[in-house]
C-alpha cells in the first residue's frame, strides 16, 4: 500500500511539472465603467472558441481581481458576468510566445445604461454556465398558454422528454426534479413536469447532485444524480393554480384528475386525485418501489444483512401497471412544505393513497431444455388482484448552529390486498404426448404495516474538511395473511393414459414481522488539501420472525390439521458489525477514491416447530475504487470497480418449504459457500452547449467466482426438484455497452438527430439432470442483445415531431438443446407529432411498432403497430378550457406479448391488455398567481 501511494504521488508530481511547461495564466480586474466601483464576485469563464465548452471558471476576489492558471495553447473566449451588467466577451489566442495574458482593468457597463441604446436577445443569453451548473433562462423560450414544465423542458438544448415523460439531459437520465431546491411529492418527477405551469418558471438549473453524505463530507463517493431544479418567479410564489380533467369513452373507459396547488411565499400546499381504467395509475415506480419488497422469505444483502421480506413482486405488489391486464386505479395525495426561522427549520410532508385492481388473462408457454429432450408446458391463468395502500412521510430539518444540522425522517404505510387466481397447465414431451396436467386455484388476503424513523446529525469541526456524522434508524414491518390452495395434478404415460393423481386442499396462514435497528458513525479527516480519509463504523440488530402454516381438512370445511411438511416457524436474531475506510484524492479536475468495507455477521436461527437451531457467522468484503477526470464542466471520464461478497439466502440454505407449485419443489443446501462478484465500469460524457452536441458511452463488465447456481432434477413425470450449488469450474460473465451521440442540425430546420446503441450479453450456467438418462450435465446459457437506434426530434412553438427506431438482435442459446434456440432480428420504433391549427385547434398523434421474429424455439412471429391520435379545441383567450377527442389504438392491434430466457427455460407469454377505444374529455386549467385577477 505504501509503495502504491508513493508511486501515485510521484506520477502526479511528474505529470504536473510536464504540463506546466506549456500552460498559461489569465488575469485581470473587474470594475464599473461609470463609477469605477470594484465588482467583487464577478463570474469569470474561459470557453473554447471552437464549441464554447467551459475550460476554466472562477469568481473575482474582494478587490475585483481574478487569475486563471493551467490553460493550454489554443483559441479561447473570455466571458465576464455580473448581475445587472452587460457581459464582457473577448476572443483571444494563446501560443508559446504568450505565457501570461493580463487584461488589467475590465470595465463592465450597467444594463440601465445599455437599455437606452440597444437590447440584444438570442440563444446565447438564454444559457449561463455557473461552475458545474447549466442554467436556462425560461423567458428566452416561447411557450403556449397553459403549457406545463414538461413542454418547456422539451425546448431546452440538450434535454429530451420521451413519450412516457422520462427525462434525459446531456445524455444522462434525470430521476429527480426539484422545485426551488425542495422535493415536491417525493421522488416522482412527473408530478412536477406534468402539472406545474411553465409560465411560473424563472430558471431551469441542470446539475449533478451529490449524495447527502458526499455533500456533507466534501468527499466524492461517486454517487451522482442528474438533477433538474425548477426555480419559480418571485411573483409566482403566491396564489393558487390547478387543473380538472374529466373523460369518458367507448367500452366504458373513463379517467378523472383533480389538482390544486396553493403557494404562499415559502409555503407550498398541493392536493391531487385521479381515477381511471385507461392504464393511468397516478403512481410512479420510484415512489412505489419504497412501499414494499419482493419475495416471501428471508433475504440477505451485500453487506451481510438479512431480513424477512413480503409481497409478490409483480406489477400489483409494486403498485404500478405495466400493461398486463385491465386495471382500475384510484389515487390521491397531499403535499406541504415550509421554511421558517430564517430558513433554519424546514418541514416536508407527503400523504398518498392508492387503490389498484387488475384483471388478467394470460397464456404462457415454457420450453424446459433437458439433457435427453424437452418438456413444453402450456399454462392458462385468470387472476383478479386488488391492493389498497396509504403512505405518510415527513422530513424535518433544523440548523442547530453554523456547524451542525439535524435531519429527522418518519414514514409509515398500511396496505390491504386480496388476490384470486385459477390456473390450468398441461406439460408435454418432445413428441407432443401428454405428460402431466394441473388444475389449481388460489385465494389470498393480506394486511401489511410498515413504520420507519431515522435521524442524521452532522457536525463540522474547526479544521476545514474535518467533520463527522451520526445516523440512527428503526424499521418495523409486519404482515398477516391467509389463503386457500387447491391443486389437482394428474400424470400420464407415453400413451396418454393417466397413471396417478395428487390433490392438495389446504388453508394457509402467513404471519411475518421484522424489527431492524441500525446506527452508523462516519468521520472525515483531511490529510492534505487534496487527500482525505473517511472512516465509518456501523452496528445493526435485526430481530425477525416468519410463521407460515398449512392446514388440511379434518372434516369438510374444517381446516384444522397441521401439515408439518409445509409449515415452519423461523425466528432469527442477527448482529452485524461493519467498518470501512475510503481514501479520496481530489483536484479540480481529478478525483480518485479507493477503499473497502468489511462486515462481520452473526445470526442465530431456530425453527420453532421442529426445535432445530442454526448458527452462522461470516465476513463480507466490499472493495471499491473509482477514477474521475473532468476535462471541463461538460466533459468527464469515469472508471470504477466494485467487488462484493454475496452470501446465500436463507431459502437457499434452509428453504422455507412451500407447495404453491406441486410440480416444482425447492430444497436447501447447508453446504453453500458465498460467491464473490466483481464489476468494472467506465463512462465518458461530453456536451457542447452552443452546438447542442452530446456524446456519451458507458460500459461494464462483471464476473462471479464461486457463483451460486441452480441444480435441477426432473423426473419421468415432469416434477422438478431444485437446489442451489456452487459453481467451481466455470466463471459466469456479463457485459453491457450503451452510448449515443446527438446534435442539433441547423440545415434541417434546427432538428435534433442522434444515434444510440444498447448492447450486451451474458454467459451463465446451471446443472440439469433428467431421471431418464440419470446424468447431470452442465448447461451453458448464452444471451446476446444488440440494438442500434436513430433518434430524431424537433420542438417549435406550435409543433413538435419525434421519432426513435432501429433493428434489434436477441439470442438465447442453451448448450443442452442448441437446435431449439431463440434468436433472430427484430425491429422496434416509436414516434409522434403535434401541430396547432387555426381556431385554437391542436392535432396530436403517436405510434409504436414492434416486430419479434419466429425462432427455432417458437414457430410464430409477432408484429404490431399501435397508433393513438387526438384533436383538441381550446376556448377563451388564455385557452384555459379544452375539449379533446382521443382515439387509442386506432388499428386495434395492441396485444400483450413478451419472450425471455432464464436458466434452461425459454418462456413466451401472451396476455390481455387495453386495446382500441375512443374518449371524450374536458380539461379546465385555472390560475390566480402573483395576486392578479383570475384568468378568464
Amino acid at each position: 500500500m505504501k509503495r502504491l501511494l508513493l508511486s501515485l504521488c510521484f506520477f502526479v508530481t511528474i505529470a504536473s511539472y510536464t504540463r506546466a511547461q506549456s500552460l498559461h495564466t489569465i488575469k485581470g480586474r473587474t470594475i464599473d465603467t461609470a463609477s469605477t466601483a470594484i465588482l467583487s464576485g464577478s463570474s469569470v469563464a474561459i470557453l473554447n472558441a471552437k464549441d464554447s465548452t467551459l475550460v476554466k471558471f472562477t469568481r473575482a476576489a474582494e478587490n475585483g481581481s481574478f487569475e486563471l492558471t493551467g490553460i493550454k495553447n489554443g483559441k479561447f473566449i473570455l466571458l465576464v458576468s455580473y448581475p445587472q451588467y452587460a457581459d464582457f466577451v473577448d476572443h483571444f489566442t494563446l501560443d508559446s510566445t504568450t505565457q501570461i495574458k493580463d487584461y488589467n482593468k475590465i470595465n463592465l457597463t450597467g444594463m440601465a445604461k445599455l437599455l437606452s441604446d440597444v437590447i440584444i436577445k438570442g440563444e446565447r443569453a438564454a444559457i449561463k454556465i455557473k461552475g458545474d451548473t447549466t442554467e436556462f433562462n425560461a423567458s428566452s423560450y416561447s411557450i403556449q398558454p397553459n403549457d406545463k414544465v414538461e413542454d418547456l423542458l422539451k425546448k431546452l438544448p440538450g434535454i429530451q422528454v420521451d413519450k412516457d415523460g422520462k427525462i434525459t439531459a446531456q445524455g444522462k437520465s434525470v430521476p429527480k426534479v426539484l422545485v426551488d431546491g425542495e422535493e415536491f411529492f417525493g421522488d416522482d418527477p412527473t408530478l412536477v413536469t406534468k402539472n406545474l405551469r411553465a409560465d411560473m418558471v424563472d430558471k431551469v438549473q441542470l446539475y449533478e447532485k451529490s449524495s447527502d453524505q458526499a455533500a456533507f463530507t466534501g468527499v466524492d463517493d461517486g454517487q451522482k444524480t442528474q438533477t433538474i431544479n425548477i426555480k419559480l418567479k418571485e411573483d409566482k410564489k403566491s396564489g393558487y393554480f390547478g387543473k380538472v380533467d374529466l373523460g369518458y369513452g367507448t367500452k366504458d373507459f373513463y379517467k378523472g384528475q383533480v389538482l390544486f396547488n396553493r403557494f404562499k411565499a415559502k409555503q407550498k400546499f398541493s392536493v391531487y386525485g385521479t381515477a381511471g381504467n385507461n392504464g393511468t395509475t397516478g403512481l410512479s415506480w420510484q415512489d412505489n418501489n419504497k412501499l414494499g419488497a419482493s419475495d416471501n422469505n428471508m433475504q440477505m444483502g451485500d453487506d451481510g444483512s438479512m431480513w424477512f421480506s413480503f409481497g409478490g413482486g409483480d406489477e400489483l405488489e409494486s403498485g404500478s401497471y405495466y400493461g398486463e391486464g385491465i386495471p382500475k386505479a384510484l389515487t390521491g395525495g397531499a403535499h406541504y412544505d415550509n421554511k421558517w426561522n430564517d430558513d433554519k427549520e424546514t418541514i416536508n410532508t407527503n400523504y398518498k393513497l392508492g387503490a389498484l385492481g387488475i384483471k388478467t388473462t394470460k397464456n404462457t408457454i415454457n420450453q424446459n431444455n433437458l439433457p435427453d429432450g424437452i418438456i413444453n408446458t402450456n399454462t392458462d391463468e385468470n387472476s383478479d388482484r386488488n391492493v389498497f395502500r396509504q403512505k405518510l412521510d415527513a422530513t424535518y430539518t433544523i440548523k442547530l448552529d453554523t456547524t451542525s444540522n439535524l435531519k429527522v425522517i418518519v414514514d409509515g404505510m398500511l396496505k390491504n390486498s386480496d388476490n384470486t387466481s385459477s390456473i390450468n397447465s398441461k406439460g408435454r414431451r418432445g413428441n407432443n404426448s401428454l405428460l402431466n396436467s394441473n388444475d389449481q386455484s388460489n385465494s389470498n388476503d393480506g394486511k401489511e404495516q410498515n413504520f420507519n424513523i431515522s435521524a442524521l446529525y452532522t457536525k463540522k469541526l474547526k479544521k476545514l474538511g474535518r467533520n463527522y456524522s451520526i445516523s440512527v434508524s428503526q424499521k418495523l414491518n409486519q404482515i398477516n395473511g391467509t389463503g386457500f390452495l387447491h391443486s389437482d395434478v394428474k400424470y400420464f404415460d407415453t400413451l396418454g393414459v393417466q397413471t396417478r393423481s395428487e390433490v392438495t386442499d389446504q388453508y394457509k396462514t402467513n404471519n411475518t414481522r421484522s424489527a431492524i435497528f441500525n446506527t452508523n458513525v462516519t468521520y472525515n479527516e483531511p490529510i492534505t488539501k487534496s487527500v482525505a480519509l473517511v472512516l465509518n463504523y456501523g452496528f445493526v440488530l435485526n430481530d425477525s420472525r416468519s410463521d407460515r402454516r398449512s392446514f388440511n381438512q379434518s372434516t369438510p370445511g374444517n381446516y384444522d390439521v397441521l401439515d408439518s411438511e409445509f409449515s415452519n416457524d423461523f425466528k432469527a436474531t442477527q448482529y452485524i458489525h461493519q467498518g470501512g475506510a475510503i481514501f479520496n484524492y481530489k483536484k479540480p479536475k481529478t478525483t480518485i477514491s479507493f477503499g473497502s468495507r468489511i462486515s462481520a455477521v452473526n445470526f442465530d436461527q431456530i425453527e420453532q416447530l421442529s426445535n432445530q437451531t442454526y448458527n452462522r457467522s461470516f465476513v463480507n468484503w466490499l472493495p471499491q475504487a473509482s477514477y474521475l477526470y473532468k476535462f471541463s464542466a461538460q466533459k468527464s471520464l469515469r472508471i470504477g470497480y466494485n467487488g462484493n461478497t454475496t452470501q446465500p439466502s436463507i431459502s437457499q440454505l434452509q428453504p422455507v418449504r412451500v407447495n404453491d407449485n406441486p410440480l416444482y419443489q425447492p430444497l436447501g443446501n447447508p453446504d453453500l459457500a458465498p460467491s464473490f462478484n466483481s464489476r468494472f465500469n467506465a463512462g465518458y460524457n461530453s456536451y457542447k452547449v452552443l452546438t447542442q452536441q452530446s456524446l456519451y458511452i458507458n460500459g461494464s463488465f462483471g464476473f462471479v467466482n464461486k457463483a451460486i447456481v441452480s441444480n435441477t432434477e426432473t423426473d419421468a413425470v415432469g416434477k422438478t426438484i431444485a437446489k442451489s450449488v456452487n459453481l467451481t469450474d466455470k466463471t459466469p460473465i456479463n457485459y453491457n455497452i450503451y452510448g449515443g451521440i446527438s446534435r442539433k442540425l441547423k440545415f434541417l430546420f434546427d432538428t435534433n438527430v442522434g444515434l444510440n446503441l444498447n448492447a450486451g450479453g451474458s454467459t451463465s450456467y446451471n446443472y440439469v439432470k433428467s431421471q431418464l438418462s440419470d446424468v447431470t450435465e452442465l448447461n451453458e446459457i448464452t444471451t446476446t442483445r444488440f440494438s442500434p437506434t436513430i433518434d430524431i426530434n424537433r420542438y417549435k412553438d406550435k409543433s413538435e415531431f419525434y421519432l426513435n427506431f432501429g433493428p434489434s438482435y436477441n439470442a438465447q442459446v442453451t448448450s443442452l438443446q442448441k437446435d431449439r434456440a431463440n434468436k433472430g432480428w427484430g425491429m422496434q420504433g416509436w414516434g409522434g407529432m403535434s401541430f396547432t391549427l387555426p381556431k385554437k385547434i391542436k392535432f396530436q398523434a403517436d405510434g409504436e411498432y414492434t416486430y419479434t421474429p419466429r425462432s427455432q424455439a417458437f414457430d410464430t412471429s409477432f408484429e404490431q403497430i399501435v397508433v393513438n391520435a387526438s384533436i383538441t379545441k381550446s376556448f377563451f383567450k388564455k385557452e384555459e378550457l379544452k375539449f379533446t377527442i382521443r382515439g387509442n389504438d386506432l388499428f386495434n392491434q395492441n396485444r400483450g406479448f413478451r419472450r425471455y430466457a432464464y436458466s434452461n427455460i425459454i418462456t413466451q407469454t401472451n396476455y390481455n391488455n387495453i386495446s382500441r377505444y375512443f374518449m371524450f374529455s374536458l380539461v379546465w386549467d385555472f390560475n390566480k398567481m402573483g395576486g392578479g385577477a383570475p384568468q378568464k
